[in-house]
């Protein structure tokens, strides 16, 4: 077996990414949310994103979640922004780390974002800038990295240079996403050959690959995910998108392999749950519900 990292960082995408998609929670949702992750140990987590609430009503607050929150001693709270209006209102929240996304697949791109990827390219710069004269990292988030539902595989080569291309624009971090779940362990690695593995990994479970996608990252020497608690997720925007991989999936898998996530197995569930309360509907995560293979069955 390849030697696997010792640690790793997990970016908890639920309170964002989990969330957009579904009814709307409340502010206090969602900050009871964010905060029962906080106390399963999770340090690194996407509370908001500052996106037009008529687009995505499920966002709506954002800097209401933020302020709720508040600053955790060594947690980094990150949001999605979607252009500079919303760079500048995340900033002026106080935030600790900005995402963006652009797609690898000039289709979906148009269709998302209604830019070319030279023109996402270019307004990421001007993001990472602005970001920049704040001290305040941005992580570039490419989605279809693994394939588009448009054009099909996207060429390794082809994807290493616009991660290049992103870095040279001032992003501090790549994260590369498998937006519609087309990602295999094989192309996991031809990607990761392509681009190195100085990247994050934002993994779907559309076509139950999730795991074994993170497996593959792992064994590459990736040492950056996203998850999802609940496994709740998928872009509004992108058609078959099914959940993130569950964040509590992941750290089941990593406590079992001896890799450190410096997150509470047990705790993890109790937010799943706690949002599956929330929402009225199962959240998709297996582990949520069956737990870690360390639980036992109660004595008759």
């Amino acid at each position: 077996m390849s030697v696997l990292p010792s640690t790793i960082t997990i970016r908890e995408v639920g309170a964002r990414d989990g969330l957009q998609a579904e009814a709307p929670l409340t502010v206090d949702q969602r900050v009871d949310l964010i905060d029962a992750l906080l106390t399963a140990g999770v340090a690194h987590l996407e509370v908001a994103a500052f996106v037009s609430p008529t687009a995505v009503p499920a966002m709506a607050g954002a800097a209401d979640v933020v302020a709720a929150v508040g600053t955790p001693e060594g947690v980094v709270r990150a949001a999605l922004v979607p252009n500079l209006r919303g760079a500048e209102l995340a900033l002026a929240a106080g935030i600790d780390e900005l995402t963006v996304t652009l797609s690898a697949s000039a289709t979906y791109n148009q269709r998302n974002v209604r830019m070319s990827i030279d023109e996402s390219v270019s307004a990421i710069g001007d993001i990472c800038r602005l970001a920049a004269a704040a001290g305040v990292p941005v992580d570039a988030v490419v989605s279809c990295a693994f394939g588009s539902p448009y054009e099909g595989d996207v060429p390794p080569a082809q994807l290493a240079l616009l991660v290049e291309r992103l870095r040279a624009e001032g992003a501090a971090a790549i994260t590369l996403a498998d937006t519609t779940g087309m990602a295999t362990p094989r192309r996991v690695h031809e990607v990761l050959a392509a681009t190195g593995v100085a990247v994050g990994l934002h993994l779907h479970d559309t076509r139950g690959t999730g795991l074994v996608n993170a497996y593959a990252g792992l064994q590459a020497g990736v040492v950056r995910f996203d998850t999802s608690v609940g496994g709740l997720g998928g872009s509004p925007f992108a058609h078959g998108s099914a959940g993130n991989l569950a964040t509590e999936e992941l750290v089941a898998l990593c406590d079992d392999l001896g890799v450190s996530t410096g997150i509470g197995i047990d705790a993890l569930i109790d937010a799943a749950l706690l949002v599956e309360q929330f929402l009225g509907h199962p959240v998709p995560s297996r582990v949520a519900h069956a737990g870690p293979r360390s639980r036992r069955a109660p004595q008759p």
